[in-house]
This record gives structure tokens, C-alpha cells and sequence, in this order.
């Protein structure tokens, strides 16, 4: 890819975590309008991946800074970096690439048991739009819609840990190397992937605000 391009693929990718950005500041403080205490505080979400075989693996990692807002609900932008590396590629040697990006996420939690959210990426992918491996990376849109088990293990940290579906599944979205569940007819023959994906994530709170902080606000108004 040429630099003219990649520039222009990052002016891109920027503009759309800008709007989303925008479209999250707008609802907290829609929030904060009807709800004064509306807001509870700020986590810091960290996931991990890693997988490794004969044909090559990724390692990396995500943000999640998270704005607490009302009793349920943890919004913010997201960010990711991961290194891929593939073998036996039709060269001999090892190949390497970077994947990275930004979006956003909006997570509802309920009885300190369960979580639902919505989790949008815009990565650098080293997949062309035929799903090949290419030298000239490309980007892809990723829409994650799921849930799982979500449960505050300390004061000072909560584990999420659930399954995510992407409904854009962009035929060159660097995700598709994680896919799992499959769709097989009759004779077991694999037909397709399902863009599933396992996502465990821990939150660490920051700053968040206790209970007679909260208290006092309310009876401000």
C-alpha cells in the first residue's frame, strides 16, 4: 500500500472513531442532564490474544477506556495493536505484519452476573478484499454484538469473559483467523465459519465514586 493511500485510509479510520467518539460524548451527557449523578466513575478494560501453530499465530492486545455512566452502563473508545506471523506461506521464511485500529464500545451490565455490548473496529488488515494474504494492507469495518459472564472479582478489578459475533464479517477482517464454530453438512464437510469470537477482558476501576459521594449529589437537587 502506498504511503498516499495508508494516509488516506487513517484520515479515514480517524474521522469514523471521531463520530463515534462524538455520538458517546453525546449520550453521556444527555445522561448527565436527566441524571445529575448519571455518571459513576472510569475503568480501564484490558483483553489479551494469543494463539500459536505450525502456520504462524498473533499476539496483542486491547484498551478499553470506560466511562461509567447510571448503574448499568460502561462506554468509551477503544483501541488495538496485535502481531501476526505466518509460516510456510509459499516462501520458506516467516512473515510478519501489524494489525491496529481504534472504535468504540458500550457494555450493560446486570446483577453483577451477566453483560450485553456492542464493540466497533476499524483495523488495519494485512487480508485484501479476496480474503488473501497481501502485502498492500487494507481496513476493515468490525461490528462485535454478544455477551457473557461479567462479575466484579475485587474492588479494585472485574472479569468479562463471553462471545462475540461480528455481523459486518468483512471478507478481509484480520478476526477471520480466530473463527472456531463452524457450519458442516451432511457428510461433515466444513461449509463455513461463523464470525464468532471468544473475548476475555478484565476492568479496573478508576476513580470511580462511592456511594456517599453519590448520596450527597442527590440531595444537591
Amino acid at each position: 500500500m502506498s504511503k498516499k493511500l495508508l494516509m488516506k485510509e487513517l484520515n479515514k479510520m480517524n474521522y469514523k472513531t471521531l463520530c463515534i467518539a462524538l455520538f458517546i460524548s453525546t449520550i453521556v451527557r444527555s445522561q448527565s442532564d436527566e441524571h445529575p449523578t448519571g455518571y459513576q466513575g472510569f475503568e480501564l478494560g484490558v483483553d489479551m490474544a494469543y494463539s500459536s501453530s505450525t502456520f504462524g499465530g498473533n499476539f496483542g492486545f486491547g484498551l478499553k477506556p470506560g466511562f461509567k455512566v447510571g448503574e448499568h452502563f460502561i462506554l468509551g473508545p477503544t483501541f488495538r495493536y496485535e502481531k501476526l506471523w505466518f509460516k510456510n506461506l509459499q516462501v520458506p521464511n516467516t512473515q510478519s505484519t501489524n494489525v491496529f485500529g481504534g472504535g468504540a464500545f458500550v457494555h450493560a451490565r446486570f446483577f453483577n452476573a451477566v453483560f450485553l455490548g456492542v464493540e466497533y473496529e476499524y483495523l488495519r488488515s494485512p487480508f485484501n478484499l479476496n480474503g488473501l494474504l497481501n502485502v498492500d494492507n487494507s481496513f476493515a469495518s468490525v461490528l462485535f454484538v454478544g455477551g457473557g459472564f461479567s462479575m466484579e472479582l475485587k474492588p479494585w478489578i472485574r472479569l468479562n469473559a463471553g462471545v462475540m459475533y461480528d455481523v459486518i464479517n468483512a471478507v478481509n477482517t484480520p478476526y477471520a483467523r480466530s473463527y472456531t464454530f463452524t457450519i458442516k453438512d451432511a457428510n461433515g464437510n466444513i461449509q463455513r465459519y461463523l464470525p464468532i469470537v471468544y473475548r476475555v477482558a478484565f476492568f479496573f476501576p478508576l476513580g470511580n465514586k462511592k456511594a456517599n459521594e453519590t448520596d450527597e449529589e442527590e440531595e444537591e437537587f
